[in-house]
């Protein structure tokens, strides 16, 4: 009888009965590391079928997440993670800084001379997996007051930004590959899509059929750009004061 490596537990079988490691670790070989890549990026738990159904019907796709099938889906955290991990790998490539950023701000933002605003973008930039998560919660609270009477709660609505803000991840990754190459800027164009993107996938999970869903999922979305911005301009503006 051996005992477990990791918890000296007596083990008989082929795994151990305390904390359930094998009792003999297979060798890191070629397959082991081929089998870890794929896990980590999720090919084998349905990246490619989740990408897919985003892209095509989000909304509907994202209520059978909630409610009835979430085998097939990459779940949505790892989702936004992956995907904002890849954002940031090209956005760093193709040296995207902070000025691109404050294209996306209302002009009047977009004007003021405030360093600790760039360091905040560039941060934004930089880790868009925590700010994504962190403005999840943020958006997800707009459209819950868009939308009180649906019956979904924060936590099911920060699903659907996890889907949604992966995909405009993903579409960010790919139209800075394009500008980087064909150097032109897409930045107007890509927000503008990625804001009939985020109404289209919105209106859809709330009831495809109904106009007026669209509709409060725009104004959902620019009423949240709209107050986040103006949050982090007070707060850098009143930063900036006090440390001058």
């Amino acid at each position: 009888m051996n005992n477990c490596k990791n918890c000296k537990e007596p083990v008989t079988g082929n795994y151990c009965p305390n904390c359930g490691q094998a009792a003999q670790l297979q060798r890191i070989d070629r397959k082991h590391i081929t089998r870890e890549i794929a896990n980590s990026f999720s090919v084998e738990r349905g990246m490619l079928y989740t990408i897919r159904k985003m892209l095509f019907r989000p909304g509907e796709s994202i209520k059978q997440y909630i409610s009835e099938d979430r085998s097939r889906y990459v779940k949505p955290v790892s989702f936004l993670i992956i995907t904002s991990l890849i954002y940031t790998l090209i956005a760093y490539f193709f040296n995207i800084d902070a000025k691109d950023f404050r294209l996306q701000l209302s002009s009047e933002a977009a004007n003021l001379e405030l360093p600790t605003l760039d360091l905040l973008l560039n941060w934004i930039n930089d880790n868009s997996g925590y700010s994504n998560i962190i403005l999840g919660f943020f958006m997800a609270f707009c459209v819950k007051l868009m939308f009180r009477k649906s019956g979904y709660n924060l936590f099911e609505i920060f699903v659907l930004f996890c889907y949604t803000s992966g995909i405009s991840s993903l579409f960010f990754s790919v139209m800075f590959v394009i500008q980087g190459l064909a150097h032109v800027s897409l930045i107007h164009i890509s927000s503008l899509l990625m804001m009939i993107y985020y109404a289209w996938a919105t209106g859809q999970f709330f009831g495809k059929k109904k106009v007026k869903n669209y509709i409060k999922a725009f104004v959902s979305y620019l009423l949240g750009v709209s107050i986040l911005s103006i949050l982090m301009v007070i707060v850098v503006a009143i930063f900036d004061m006090i440390l001058k």
